[in-house]
């Protein structure tokens, strides 16, 4: 197969976490979301507003134009699918929801970790 050099602008990738619940217990929720492929360059900008966002706090200092979690989950989530509203009715994508899902604890994060993760050829066992 030859290599495509003009990518979609997005993809689906499944997004499994594990929230608090009642009695000390954590709940598997999971849904698909469709993230933005970023070019490398912003991938390598965002790192390296992070690592030096991460050195500023082990210097006791706070950087003015820092990263947040929850920004750069909005700029990497673009849609998703399998999302549910306390009915089980599908809540759909717009950017209202979107702020509303990425002020879970724990999501925004989350939604990084496997966005990286995604990025990341997996290792094959021999």
């Amino acid at each position: 197969m030859a290599f495509v050099l003009k990518q979609s602008d997005t993809y689906s990738w499944p997004v499994v976490i594990r929230l608090p619940a009642d009695g000390g217990k954590r709940e598997k929720a999971s849904f698909d979301a469709v993230f933005r492929r970023l070019p490398q360059s912003r991938i390598n900008e965002i790192q390296k507003l992070v690592q030096a966002q991460l050195k500023a706090a082990q210097d006791g200092e706070t950087l003015e134009n820092g990263v947040t979690d929850q920004g750069i989950a909005d700029e990497i989530l673009a849609g998703w699918s399998g999302v549910v509203d306390g009915d089980g009715d599908p809540v759909p994508f717009t950017e209202a929801t979107k702020a509303q899902l990425l002020d879970v604890p724990l999501l925004a994060s989350a939604l990084i970790e496997i966005y990286f993760e995604s990025l990341q050829e997996q290792k094959r066992k021999n």
